[in-house]
């Protein structure tokens, strides 16, 4: 791997942080912006309905506009709108404005749904490139962010520090990555010839593609699991499970610490056993996990099934990009049609189970989740049985 590889790399393992750490800043303080806006479940689950309506806006116009105009350019404005948000929230919670904060949430869901899509088609041309298993552990930055920012925000809530001086502290740390990664970015990736972007002609072939649409749904399941947990899991646990609001961070640290380790040691399982029964192992991980957090009135044990919904989480998503991009001709479409699926799931899945959770419980609502990760178990075969590094292999030899 040369050095401008290597140094875009270590750029899109930046990329993949930020979004982490601001992420779980604001969910480990979820229950203290509840308390401030003093809202209910189903107000909670309106002001996260900016972070749908965001993220759709986004999500919808990311594949557009990076084979427009590249990934470049589309990877420092989505960022750049993460970095933003969150000071808006910051000052929703100084002020105690749910509008503020409501806005605040649909500019992260915009800029995470538009800049993640992107960097995520990036991440695949690295992989391409270098011929390594790579998205496990780009992804697995995401996760190190959400477990070093939930740290954070439960230090934040054992010190009774005010959410909005936490959330400026983040804006700063954030706005920093983003200048001095954005430079190691080539510019180009993933745009489109102009003649196929006049006709759109891959985009049918794209949507017609079966083998891709499982995929998809493989990707909606994990994800959606993974967001359930970014968005509810906190609150998960003070009201369904009587934790207090610094246990329930805890735990919610704890979920992120699996998705850490799953994803950085997703590499050597995946070229060890192949995608496919990595994945349906997640995805029976994943359901274990879930089942003992629903059923069990133990608090510690539900607390500690939450590692194992963790870990059968972590890889759907990496894998599921990984087999996207193998799976056909037009690598960007199909890294983004997969992805799109995949943020829809992870940004606006959430809001629906907080309505539900506010008629049945949360803990009832988490049902949803479950049924979908069960599905993911028989839908595995569709990523294949090979991991990117051993095609690679394949074509040098």
């Amino acid at each position: 791997m040369d050095f401008a590889t290597r140094r875009r790399r270590h750029a899109l393992f930046l990329f993949f942080f930020l979004p982490g750490i601001a992420l779980s800043s604001w969910v480990t303080r979820t229950p203290d912006l509840r308390d401030r806006l003093e809202a209910s479940t189903a107000q909670m689950g309106l002001v996260l309905f900016g972070l749908s309506l965001g993220s759709m806006i986004g999500i919808l116009c990311s594949g557009r506009f990076v084979s427009r105009y590249g990934t470049r350019p589309v990877i420092g404005a989505g960022t750049g709108l993460i970095v933003a948000s969150t000071a808006v929230i910051a000052a929703g919670a100084l002020t105690s404005s749910a509008l503020l904060v409501t806005a605040g949430l649909f500019a992260f869901g915009a800029g995470m749904g538009a800049g993640e899509v992107a960097i995520n088609v990036d991440g695949a041309d690295v992989e391409r490139i270098s011929g390594t298993t790579t998205m496990p552990t780009m992804h697995g930055c995401f996760s190190l962010g959400t477990v070093i920012g939930a740290c954070a925000g439960i230090a934040a809530t054992a010190a009774r520090l005010p959410v909005h001086w936490h959330l400026a502290a983040v804006t700063l740390i954030t706005a920093a990555i983003l200048w001095y990664a954005i430079r190691a970015i080539p510019a180009g990736t993933g745009r489109s010839l102009p003649d196929e972007t006049r006709t759109g002609r891959s985009k049918p072939q794209v949507w017609k593609d079966g083998r891709l649409l499982l995929i998809g749904a493989i990707v909606l399941a994990m994800a959606l699991a993974e967001g359930a947990a970014n968005d509810w899991l906190p609150l998960l646990m003070v009201d369904g499970h009587g934790f207090s609001a610094a246990s329930g961070s805890l735990v919610y640290t704890g979920f992120a610490a699996a998705m850490t380790v799953g994803r950085f040691c997703g590499a050597f399982f995946l070229d060890r056993y192949g995608r496919a029964a990595v994945m349906r192992a997640s995805a029976v991980f994943g359901a274990l996990g879930l089942l003992v957090v629903i059923f069990s009135d133990h608090a510690v044990l539900a607390g500690t099934a939450v590692l194992l919904w963790g870990l059968g989480a972590s890889l759907g998503f990496p894998v599921a990009l990984s087999a996207a991009g193998e799976s056909g001709p037009d690598e960007t479409a199909r890294v983004s049609l997969v992805a799109t699926i995949g943020y829809i799931a992870f940004l606006v899945g959430p809001p629906a189970l907080g309505f539900l959770g506010d008629h049945w419980g949360l803990r009832a609502a988490m049902l949803v989740v479950l049924a979908f990760v069960v599905s993911a178990i028989f839908l595995a075969p569709a990523v294949g049985a090979r991991s990117p590094a051993a095609s690679a292999g394949d074509q040098r030899r």
